[in-house]
Protein backbone atom coordinates (compact mmCIF):
# COMPACT_ATOMS: atom_id res chain seq x y z
CA UNK A 1 0.00 0.00 0.00
CA UNK A 2 1.31 3.54 -0.77
CA UNK A 3 1.81 6.27 1.71
CA UNK A 4 -0.37 9.03 1.69
CA UNK A 5 0.78 11.83 -0.14
CA UNK A 6 0.84 15.37 1.63
CA UNK A 7 1.62 19.11 -1.18
CA UNK A 8 4.60 20.97 0.56
CA UNK A 9 3.80 24.24 -1.19
CA UNK A 10 7.29 25.23 -2.39
CA UNK A 11 8.36 29.08 -2.94
CA UNK A 12 10.19 30.98 -5.75
CA UNK A 13 13.73 31.16 -5.68
CA UNK A 14 16.57 32.38 -7.82
CA UNK A 15 19.42 29.66 -8.48
CA UNK A 16 22.67 31.59 -8.61
CA UNK A 17 20.58 34.53 -8.17
CA UNK A 18 19.45 34.43 -12.02
CA UNK A 19 18.14 30.87 -12.57
CA UNK A 20 14.23 30.70 -11.69
CA UNK A 21 13.05 27.85 -9.56
CA UNK A 22 10.45 26.49 -7.13
CA UNK A 23 12.28 25.42 -3.75
CA UNK A 24 11.41 23.14 -0.73
CA UNK A 25 13.79 23.05 1.87
CA UNK A 26 14.83 19.12 2.78
CA UNK A 27 13.94 19.42 6.17
CA UNK A 28 10.33 19.96 5.13
CA UNK A 29 10.26 16.96 2.98
CA UNK A 30 12.53 14.66 5.14
CA UNK A 31 9.73 15.67 8.59
CA UNK A 32 6.84 14.49 5.80
CA UNK A 33 8.66 11.54 4.90
CA UNK A 34 10.66 10.09 8.01
CA UNK A 35 8.19 11.54 11.47
CA UNK A 36 4.54 11.70 9.35
CA UNK A 37 5.58 8.45 7.39
CA UNK A 38 3.72 10.25 4.09
CA UNK A 39 4.80 10.58 0.84
CA UNK A 40 6.11 14.41 0.17
CA UNK A 41 4.98 16.25 -3.15
CA UNK A 42 6.71 19.35 -3.77
CA UNK A 43 4.34 21.70 -4.82
CA UNK A 44 5.18 24.90 -7.57
CA UNK A 45 2.72 27.17 -6.24
CA UNK A 46 1.64 29.23 -8.93
CA UNK A 47 -1.88 29.59 -10.64
CA UNK A 48 0.04 29.15 -14.28
CA UNK A 49 0.61 25.23 -13.24
CA UNK A 50 -1.98 24.17 -10.75
CA UNK A 51 -5.40 24.69 -9.49
CA UNK A 52 -7.20 24.29 -6.29
CA UNK A 53 -9.38 21.39 -7.47
CA UNK A 54 -5.99 19.55 -9.03
CA UNK A 55 -4.25 19.94 -5.63
CA UNK A 56 -7.18 18.79 -3.64
CA UNK A 57 -7.57 15.62 -6.16
CA UNK A 58 -4.13 14.77 -6.30
CA UNK A 59 -2.70 15.59 -2.33
CA UNK A 60 -4.20 14.18 0.46
CA UNK A 61 -2.49 16.96 2.61
CA UNK A 62 -1.06 19.83 2.47
CA UNK A 63 2.21 21.45 4.18
CA UNK A 64 2.68 25.10 4.25
CA UNK A 65 5.72 25.84 4.45
CA UNK A 66 8.17 28.87 6.07
CA UNK A 67 9.33 31.04 3.14
CA UNK A 68 11.20 34.82 2.64
CA UNK A 69 8.37 36.53 0.89
CA UNK A 70 5.56 37.55 3.58
CA UNK A 71 1.85 37.52 2.72
CA UNK A 72 0.99 40.53 0.51
CA UNK A 73 -0.81 43.17 2.66
CA UNK A 74 -3.38 43.56 0.36
CA UNK A 75 -4.96 40.24 0.96
CA UNK A 76 -6.12 41.54 4.65
CA UNK A 77 -6.56 45.32 3.76
CA UNK A 78 -3.95 47.00 4.39
CA UNK A 79 -1.23 49.04 2.22
CA UNK A 80 2.34 47.40 1.53
CA UNK A 81 5.01 49.73 2.94
CA UNK A 82 8.93 48.29 3.43
CA UNK A 83 8.59 47.02 6.62
CA UNK A 84 6.51 44.22 4.84
CA UNK A 85 9.21 42.57 2.94
CA UNK A 86 8.98 41.08 0.02
CA UNK A 87 6.03 39.17 -1.36
CA UNK A 88 5.31 36.21 -3.26
CA UNK A 89 1.76 37.05 -4.85
CA UNK A 90 1.56 33.89 -6.98
CA UNK A 91 1.93 31.54 -3.21
CA UNK A 92 -1.13 34.07 -2.18
CA UNK A 93 -3.22 33.47 -5.25
CA UNK A 94 -2.96 28.82 -4.19
CA UNK A 95 -2.86 28.91 -0.74
CA UNK A 96 -5.19 31.32 0.49
CA UNK A 97 -7.65 29.39 -1.66
CA UNK A 98 -6.34 26.41 -0.72
CA UNK A 99 -6.25 26.87 3.19
CA UNK A 100 -10.05 27.76 2.72
CA UNK A 101 -11.18 25.07 0.72
CA UNK A 102 -9.44 21.90 2.75
CA UNK A 103 -10.86 24.16 6.24
CA UNK A 104 -14.49 23.74 4.54
CA UNK A 105 -13.15 19.81 3.27
CA UNK A 106 -11.88 18.56 6.88
CA UNK A 107 -8.63 18.05 4.54
CA UNK A 108 -5.79 17.97 6.61
CA UNK A 109 -3.38 21.03 6.23
CA UNK A 110 -0.26 22.40 8.53
CA UNK A 111 0.84 25.68 8.71
CA UNK A 112 4.57 26.60 9.37
CA UNK A 113 5.96 30.17 10.17
CA UNK A 114 4.67 32.00 6.81
CA UNK A 115 1.89 29.01 6.50
CA UNK A 116 0.93 29.94 9.92
CA UNK A 117 0.24 33.48 8.84
CA UNK A 118 -1.34 31.91 5.80
CA UNK A 119 -3.80 30.30 7.56
CA UNK A 120 -4.78 33.30 9.66
CA UNK A 121 -5.39 35.53 6.53
CA UNK A 122 -7.18 32.67 4.52
CA UNK A 123 -10.05 32.54 7.45
CA UNK A 124 -9.71 36.80 7.58
CA UNK A 125 -7.42 37.93 9.94
CA UNK A 126 -4.74 40.86 10.13
CA UNK A 127 -0.81 40.56 10.15
CA UNK A 128 1.74 42.86 12.04
CA UNK A 129 4.37 43.81 9.31
CA UNK A 130 7.31 43.40 12.46
CA UNK A 131 7.01 42.30 15.61
CA UNK A 132 10.45 43.39 16.63
CA UNK A 133 8.89 47.21 16.43
CA UNK A 134 5.83 46.82 18.56
CA UNK A 135 6.56 48.05 22.15
CA UNK A 136 6.93 45.16 24.86
CA UNK A 137 7.92 42.55 21.98
CA UNK A 138 10.84 41.03 21.70
CA UNK A 139 12.88 39.92 18.38
CA UNK A 140 11.26 36.48 17.10
CA UNK A 141 13.88 36.72 13.77
CA UNK A 142 16.46 34.36 12.31
CA UNK A 143 19.89 35.44 13.65
CA UNK A 144 21.85 36.69 11.12
CA UNK A 145 25.12 34.50 11.65
CA UNK A 146 26.12 31.33 12.93
CA UNK A 147 25.62 27.82 11.79
CA UNK A 148 22.24 26.20 11.16
CA UNK A 149 22.52 24.66 14.53
CA UNK A 150 23.34 28.07 15.97
CA UNK A 151 20.02 29.39 13.76
CA UNK A 152 17.31 26.75 14.34
CA UNK A 153 18.36 26.52 18.49
CA UNK A 154 15.87 26.99 20.84
CA UNK A 155 15.06 30.22 21.92
CA UNK A 156 11.80 31.00 23.80
CA UNK A 157 8.57 28.59 25.65
CA UNK A 158 5.24 28.91 24.39
CA UNK A 159 2.25 28.80 26.61
CA UNK A 160 -0.25 26.70 26.12
CA UNK A 161 -4.03 26.95 26.68
CA UNK A 162 -5.18 24.41 29.33
CA UNK A 163 -6.95 21.36 27.81
CA UNK A 164 -6.90 22.89 24.52
CA UNK A 165 -5.77 20.62 21.39
CA UNK A 166 -1.83 21.57 22.00
CA UNK A 167 -1.79 20.89 25.25
CA UNK A 168 -3.80 17.31 24.87
CA UNK A 169 -1.04 16.80 22.06
CA UNK A 170 2.10 17.35 24.16
CA UNK A 171 0.66 17.02 27.63
CA UNK A 172 2.26 20.30 28.69
CA UNK A 173 1.28 23.54 28.98
CA UNK A 174 4.42 25.23 28.40
CA UNK A 175 6.99 23.86 24.99
CA UNK A 176 10.65 24.98 23.87
CA UNK A 177 10.56 26.49 20.77
CA UNK A 178 12.68 27.62 18.27
CA UNK A 179 10.60 30.68 16.74
CA UNK A 180 12.05 32.46 13.54
CA UNK A 181 9.68 34.98 12.02
CA UNK A 182 9.09 39.03 11.56
CA UNK A 183 5.86 39.34 10.87
CA UNK A 184 3.17 37.81 13.32
CA UNK A 185 -0.91 38.22 14.14
CA UNK A 186 -2.76 41.13 14.55
CA UNK A 187 -6.08 40.08 14.56
CA UNK A 188 -7.24 36.69 14.41
CA UNK A 189 -9.34 35.96 11.68
CA UNK A 190 -12.74 34.35 11.94
CA UNK A 191 -12.72 30.97 13.67
CA UNK A 192 -8.90 30.75 14.42
CA UNK A 193 -8.06 29.98 18.10
CA UNK A 194 -4.56 30.86 19.58
CA UNK A 195 -3.73 28.26 21.98
CA UNK A 196 -0.21 29.22 22.26
CA UNK A 197 1.81 32.32 23.06
CA UNK A 198 5.15 33.53 23.16
CA UNK A 199 6.76 35.60 26.60
CA UNK A 200 5.87 38.62 24.80
CA UNK A 201 2.44 38.15 23.84
CA UNK A 202 2.60 37.37 20.51
CA UNK A 203 0.81 34.44 18.96
CA UNK A 204 2.52 30.94 18.24
CA UNK A 205 0.25 28.02 17.61
CA UNK A 206 -3.15 28.24 17.10
CA UNK A 207 -6.35 26.10 14.85
CA UNK A 208 -9.43 26.97 13.16
CA UNK A 209 -12.36 26.05 15.42
CA UNK A 210 -15.09 23.70 14.22
CA UNK A 211 -12.99 22.29 11.43
CA UNK A 212 -13.48 18.97 10.56
CA UNK A 213 -9.80 18.18 9.55
CA UNK A 214 -6.27 18.95 10.74
CA UNK A 215 -5.78 22.49 11.30
CA UNK A 216 -3.27 23.26 13.53
CA UNK A 217 -0.41 25.24 12.97
CA UNK A 218 2.50 27.42 14.25
CA UNK A 219 4.50 30.32 14.15
CA UNK A 220 7.81 28.09 14.75
CA UNK A 221 10.10 25.61 12.72
CA UNK A 222 9.18 22.21 14.01
CA UNK A 223 10.89 20.60 10.08
CA UNK A 224 13.88 21.31 12.26
CA UNK A 225 15.78 17.82 13.73
CA UNK A 226 11.95 16.76 13.59
CA UNK A 227 12.13 13.31 14.46
CA UNK A 228 14.28 13.54 17.39
CA UNK A 229 12.61 17.09 19.11
CA UNK A 230 10.17 15.85 21.46
CA UNK A 231 8.12 18.90 20.32
CA UNK A 232 7.82 18.33 16.99
CA UNK A 233 7.84 14.86 16.72
CA UNK A 234 4.51 14.45 18.18
CA UNK A 235 3.31 17.46 15.34
CA UNK A 236 4.26 15.69 12.65
CA UNK A 237 2.93 12.25 13.96
CA UNK A 238 -0.33 14.03 14.28
CA UNK A 239 -0.16 15.36 10.57
CA UNK A 240 0.29 12.09 9.33
CA UNK A 241 -2.11 10.31 11.11
CA UNK A 242 -4.15 12.88 10.07
CA UNK A 243 -3.36 12.42 6.30
CA UNK A 244 -3.65 8.77 6.76
CA UNK A 245 -7.20 8.84 8.04
CA UNK A 246 -8.03 11.16 5.05
CA UNK A 247 -6.37 9.11 2.52
CA UNK A 248 -8.23 6.13 3.77
CA UNK A 249 -11.98 7.93 3.69
CA UNK A 250 -11.06 8.60 -0.05
CA UNK A 251 -10.32 5.01 -0.68
CA UNK A 252 -13.53 3.71 1.04
CA UNK A 253 -15.31 6.51 -1.53
CA UNK A 254 -13.66 5.24 -4.16
CA UNK A 255 -14.77 1.70 -2.85
CA UNK A 256 -18.50 2.31 -2.50
CA UNK A 257 -18.51 4.29 -5.94
CA UNK A 258 -16.91 1.42 -7.33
Amino acid sequence: MHRPIVGIIGNQHLINDQYPAHAGGAMNSEAVAVVADCMPLLIPADPRFVSIPELLEACDGFLLTGGRANVHPEEYGEASTEAHGSYDRARDAIVLPLVRACVERGQPVFGICRGFQEVNVAMGGTLYPEIRDLPGRMNHRMPPDGTLEEKFALRHKVTLTEGGVFHRLWGATEVMTNTLHGQGIKQPGKRVVIEGQAPDGTPEAIHVEGAKGFTLSVQWHPEWDAANDPVSRPLFQAFGAAVRDWAAMGTERTRQSA
